[in-house]
């Protein structure tokens, strides 16, 4: 893909979502949006185009981000009514990266293959901060030659981007992230709660555990 302005589709406008969108349109990429709740100031603040659907969405753009809170918001928005699916003509891509279920994301996959268009699923970490600097780390479930068309684009949004293995691979990793991480947060709650029984300023500790 090159990275000449090209028609995106972006939608799930949250904490997350809009400047994730946001990096796509400064980029100069013409984009078109749908969002259930009030179009954030940095998404007005671009050229970007409000869709009434995600089927809209789908019809104008020739791939489409999806970045939604849970499993069944992307079935929602991808095969529910007026969803990503009736607008999807043959060739174009769509990328969920929201984080959700490994498992549904391979049977969303298929529906969509059926449709003539491929899909990847991209989690990513590193929080709204990570969003606003373009520094995600993004882990890429899907098809080799579809990542590499959209590798430029995930690019604009992230740092570290991997192609971890086939549809669902992304999500699983994802999950695996989290289940590694989960023990260092408890960890480190448990190392706060020590020190402040023990008289210690907790505030201090953390300061001196994160360096």
């Amino acid at each position: 893909m090159t990275t000449t302005s090209l028609k995106l589709g972006f939608i799930g406008l949250g904490i997350m979502g809009a400047p994730m969108a946001g990096q796509l349109a400064k980029a100069g990429h013409q984009l078109f949006v749908f969002t259930r709740s009030k179009v954030p100031a940095e998404i007005t603040a671009t050229a970007a185009t409000l869709c009434a659907s995600a089927q809209a969405v789908a019809e104008q753009a020739d791939v489409i981000f999806t970045m939604v809170p849970d499993t069944p918001d992307v079935a929602a928005v991808l095969f529910g009514e007026a969803g990503v699916a009736a607008g999807l003509s043959k060739g174009k891509t769509v990328v969920d990266m929201s984080s959700i279920s490994p498992i549904e994301t391979k049977a969303f996959a298929a529906k969509i293959n059926a449709l003539g268009c491929d899909y990847l699923d991209a989690p990513v970490s590193g929080g709204e901060v990570g969003a606003k600097a373009a520094s995600l780390t993004i882990m890429v479930g899907g098809p080799d030659a579809a990542f590499e068309r959209i590798k430029p684009l995930f690019e604009l949004m992230g740092k570290n981007i991997t192609l971890v293995g086939g549809n669902g691979d992304g999500q699983a990793y994802k999950v695996a992230n989290q289940i590694t991480v989960a023990p260092n947060i408890a960890g480190v709650g448990g190392a706060l709660l020590f020190a402040s029984k023990a008289g210690a300023d907790p505030a201090k500790v953390r300061q001196a555990l994160m360096g």
